[in-house]
C-alpha cells in the first residue's frame, strides 16, 4: 500500500495576493506573472504562517539542515568552503518553466543580484547565466572572489563559451534568449581571471544560494 501524501503549506510574501495557500495550484496563481514574487512551502500550517509573520528573510535562501553522507576523513579532505567567494544559483518552476538567478556572499548570504523570473527556462540556462552575471559582477567590482556553483553542466559551458542548450527558442521565451546571447558574447569578448568551483554539497550541504523551494 502506498503511503499518503503529506500535505504541503505555501507562504507567498509576494505575489497577486499573499499569505498561507493549502495547494501549489493556488500558490502558483499567486506567482504566476507576478515579477520578484516570493514564495516557499512548508510541511505544516503552523510553520507557513509562522514564517508569513515573521517576513522572506531568514527562509528565501536558507540553507537545509544537512547530514553529511561523506566519512570525517572525506569531510577533512575537502575542507570547508573558502568564504572569500561567492555562490550563484537558479531555481525554475517545472522544467522548462518559470526560471530566475542570484548571486550571494558565501558567508553571509547576502544577495548580491538576482535577475527574473523569466518565462519558459531551464535550470541549466538559469545556472549558466547566474556564472556569467558573477563573473562580469566581479571583473567590475575588481574583486579576487572566486565563485562557487553546483552545476557541473553550466560549468562545461563556461569552458566552451556557449549555451548548450537543446531548449526551443520561442516568443514567450526570446527576452531569455536576448541574455543568453549577451552572457555569450560576454565570455567571447572579455578576459578574467576569477576560477569557479563546484560546491561541495554532499559535504556543505545546499549551496547558500539556493532558493530553498525543493
Amino acid at each position: 500500500m502506498s503511503k499518503k501524501k503529506k500535505p504541503k503549506y505555501y507562504t507567498v510574501w509576494k505575489g497577486h495576493n499573499t499569505g498561507v495557500f493549502e495547494s501549489w495550484d493556488d500558490c502558483k496563481a499567486q506567482i504566476k506573472d507576478f515579477k520578484g514574487a516570493q514564495y516557499k512551502s512548508f510541511s505544516s500550517f503552523e510553520a507557513a504562517k509562522k514564517a508569513y509573520k515573521e517576513g522572506p528573510k531568514d527562509y528565501i535562501g536558507k540553507s537545509k539542515t544537512f547530514k553529511s553522507e561523506l566519512s570525517e576523513e572525506q569531510l577533512k579532505k575537502i575542507g570547508l568552503p573558502n568564504f572569500n567567494s561567492i555562490c550563484v544559483d537558479a531555481a525554475v518552476s517545472g522544467n522548462p518553466g518559470k526560471m530566475e538567478y542570484r548571486g550571494v556572499d558565501t558567508k553571509t548570504k547576502k544577495q548580491l543580484f538576482i535577475q527574473g523570473p523569466f518565462e519558459e527556462g531551464t535550470n541549466n540556462i538559469g545556472e549558466f547565466l547566474a556564472i556569467v552575471h558573477g563573473l562580469a559582477f566581479l571583473k567590475q567590482h575588481q574583486s579576487d572572489r572566486i565563485i562557487y556553483t553546483d552545476s557541473k553542466t553550466a560549468m562545461s559551458w563556461i569552458r566552451k563559451k556557449a549555451c548548450n542548450s537543446k531548449l526551443a527558442r520561442t516568443e514567450n521565451n526570446e527576452p531569455l534568449f536576448q541574455l543568453v546571447d549577451r552572457a555569450v558574447t560576454w565570455l567571447k569578448t572579455n578576459t578574467y581571471h576569477t576560477t569557479i568551483v563546484k560546491w561541495e554539497t554532499k559535504a556543505w550541504g545546499e549551496i547558500p544560494a539556493d532558493f530553498g523551494r525543493k
